[in-house]
């Protein structure tokens, strides 16, 4: 049994064979997917493919990307979306200094936003952070979002950053670039971040990990991280897919 607690299964390079995708999940162990949004349509897209497949779980949110098209409509929209029965998150929230497609201004402005929107619906947050770890970790701790529960989405930081993170509650999540060989900084943090604390996810259709990198990512594809995982702590396959899928069931709030 496995956790993909990140997948994009909404994405248009999963529409000519989605249903073929999902069983091949199923084929390789996976019980259960989460699919975030990117903004307001995804979100919509993630409630109506969890609705249709039962193994699929939504979250609702927009990412810092799309952080400069967000209006107090957007909100008031997500908020809607978010009181649905099968959406267990908001997400994927954060920031972006990477790319900068919304002002850092206007980012920050928009992730508050949307975290005062996740302790509103009690539902906790799905992160994403990409060379910002400072202004994520201020403005998490201003807002108080460790009290409703933090994920950090495909962890990139330091193993000293993850410890900081699960000493205030959050979890990690470890995505298909710890199979690749200059994973060393991912690498560090699977060893010194306890199993309890560890989600694992593919990212798809992004980040696919050896062997099959260069290709479509796919939620089968998680099995490979969990090996990974389970090399790096020497301990079994079994293992990190078990207590992998716990952290996440619990976390997401599905019996």
């Amino acid at each position: 049994m496995l956790f993909d607690s990140h997948a994009h299964l909404d994405d248009k390079r999963f529409d000519k064979d989605r249903n073929q995708v999902l069983e091949n999940a199923i084929e390789n162990g996976i019980s259960y997917i989460l699919n975030p949004g990117a903004d307001f349509e995804t979100s919509v897209k993630a409630v109506e493919l969890a609705n249709e497949y039962d193994m699929v779980y939504a979250a609702v949110g927009v990412h810092p990307h799309d952080a400069k098209d967000v209006d107090d409509m957007t909100l008031a929209l997500l908020k809607g979306l978010a009181k649905k029965p099968k959406v267990v998150a908001i997400g994927e929230i954060g920031l972006d200094f990477h790319y900068d497609h919304s002002p850092r201004d206007v980012q920050r402005e928009v992730f508050r936003k949307q975290i005062a929107l996740a302790k509103e619906v009690k539902l906790p947050i799905i992160i994403h952070d990409r060379e910002a770890n400072d202004d994520v970790m201020r403005i998490l701790k201003e807002e108080k979002a460790f009290d409703t529960g933090v994920v950090l989405h495909c962890f990139s930081g330091s193993a000293e950053l993850a410890r900081q993170y699960i000493n205030l509650g959050a979890y990690i999540s470890i995505a298909g670039p710890i199979t690749f060989k200059n994973a060393r900084k991912t690498v560090e943090v699977v060893e010194k971040i306890p199993l309890e604390y560890l989600f694992i996810e593919t990212d798809s259709p992004y980040l696919t990990p050896v062997p099959f990198r260069g290709k479509r990512n796919e939620m089968a594809y998680v099995k490979y991280v969990a090996e990974k995982i389970a090399q790096i702590k020497g301990i079994s396959f079994e293992e990190v897919a078990y207590q992998t899928t716990e952290n996440a069931k619990r976390f997401f709030g599905i019996k």
